[in-house]
């Protein structure tokens, strides 16, 4: 599935949920749908950074991310649900753009992300799909939809 497709398939589903579904949570320190979905906005802006770096320049170092810190600054369970939806929709289809013009040379280029092990672009740019539709079956989970 691209991340086209995924965005187009969830979207509508995503916008049937109301605010307080969306800011519901199970424990504390469990995030909510709006900060899986804020998250998600995260590892887009992360993961968009490393598609153009990685696609010009093969052994590349790039750090990872403290997941939670950026949640927390995003300050996402005081957002409306709405814009939320909007703006994860919108920039991952910004990111499926640059996944889709990603020179088919680049996807062999390996990089390491936070110290891992190295993968390839086109790895990450898989992983990438796949990690969305984690988090959304985690949300999905989260607000019973």
């Amino acid at each position: 599935m691209t991340l086209t497709d995924l965005v187009a398939q969830t979207l509508p589903r995503l916008q049937a949920l109301n605010d307080a579904q969306a800011s519901a949570k199970a424990a504390p320190d469990v995030w909510s749908a709006k900060e899986i979905l804020g998250h998600l906005i995260d590892s887009g802006v992360n993961n968009h950074a490393r598609f153009v770096r990685a696609s010009v320049q093969d052994g590349l170092e790039m750090p990872g991310y403290a997941q939670n810190e950026w949640v927390t600054a995003g300050a996402y369970g005081a957002r409306a649900w709405a814009d939320l939806v909007a703006l994860w929709a919108a920039y991952q289809l910004q990111v499926a753009q640059v996944i889709a013009h990603l020179p088919l040379p680049s996807l062999a280029h390996s990089l390491r992300v936070g110290g891992g092990e190295a993968v390839t672009l086109g790895f990450l740019a898989e992983d990438y799909v796949a990690h969305q539709v984690h988090h959304l079956n985690q949300l999905w989970e989260r607000t019973g939809a």
